[in-house]
């Protein structure tokens, strides 16, 4: 199978930041979780959007 260059480019970003906290999970999960609160308006929330009312029909 053919190396896609962006997945490469992914992996190598995900290796260099677990190296900055010598690859324990715990400090690379803290890292992340400031990550996400400093950038909350980037995260989604994951909930979904309300449905639009429907128009009733008579029946």
């Amino acid at each position: 199978m053919k190396a896609d260059p962006i997945v490469e480019e992914i992996r190598k970003g995900r290796l260099a930041h677990a190296e900055r906290f010598n690859f324990d999970i715990s400090e690379i999960a803290a890292d992340y979780r400031k990550l996400e609160e400093k950038h909350k308006d980037r995260i989604l929330s994951g909930k979904p959007k309300p449905l639009p009312e429907l128009k009733k029909t008579g029946s």
